[in-house]
């Protein structure tokens, strides 16, 4: 079941990706609060398909969505991951018009997080919430979000780049956590318990 960590305002903007994280998200949070959904296209050949299943989701259940899309290359040399993360967030504080921002980030971005910031020395976990952006489901599995989506049949589609471990979250998540999870199996737990400690 997906459970919220703190009460959130009446009317909010839900960052929507697409994927199942966040289309969850906003099912979840539109049967209860009145949402408008944020969507940033990043250019790549994946991107147009998941715009898409926003609009179409958006459209079906009478949901505001506010679109942009990228339309310029990446500085050469630059990060690929922190050139669509500065675009994304560019187009959010353009687009809320006021209202706070939700974010989809769950437990397992919690782990990946804090193992990244352990081995380079300074772990910490995601906060809960920064100047206009929330993020209610931190306390939340991934693995809810999927079970949703397959209840309530939710649309939602992966990004192959998710699989790409050039890519250092994604080497987290793929190569590190399962190592991780064979030397303490209860991380989630523990860092749960840590969660309720700061939010």
């Amino acid at each position: 079941m997906i459970r919220l960590s703190r009460k959130l305002p009446r009317k909010i903007a839900v960052a929507v990706s697409g994927g199942c994280d966040s289309m969850a998200a906003l099912d979840f949070l539109r049967r209860s609060h009145d949402v408008v959904a944020l969507h940033y296209n990043h250019g790549t050949p994946f991107s147009d398909n998941a715009e898409n299943i926003v609009y179409e989701y958006c459209k079906e259940h009478s949901v505001d969505c506010r679109r942009s899309k990228n339309l310029h290359e990446p500085p050469r040399g630059a990060s690929l991951e922190n050139f669509w993360r500065e675009a994304r967030y560019n187009f959010f504080e353009n687009s809320r018009k006021g209202l706070s921002v939700v974010t989809c980030h769950h437990l397992d971005d919690v782990a990946e997080t804090w193992l990244f910031t352990a081995m380079n020395g300074n772990p910490h976990l995601i906060p809960a919430f920064r100047d206009c952006y929330i993020r209610p489901f931190l306390q939340t599995r991934k693995e809810v979000f999927e079970d949703w989506c397959d209840r309530k049949k939710v649309p939602y589609i992966e990004d192959p780049s998710n699989m790409d471990t050039r890519f250092m979250r994604n080497f987290i998540r793929h190569e590190i956590m399962p190592r991780a999870l064979m030397v303490n199996p209860g991380i989630y737990k523990v860092l749960r318990k840590k969660l309720r400690a700061v939010c």
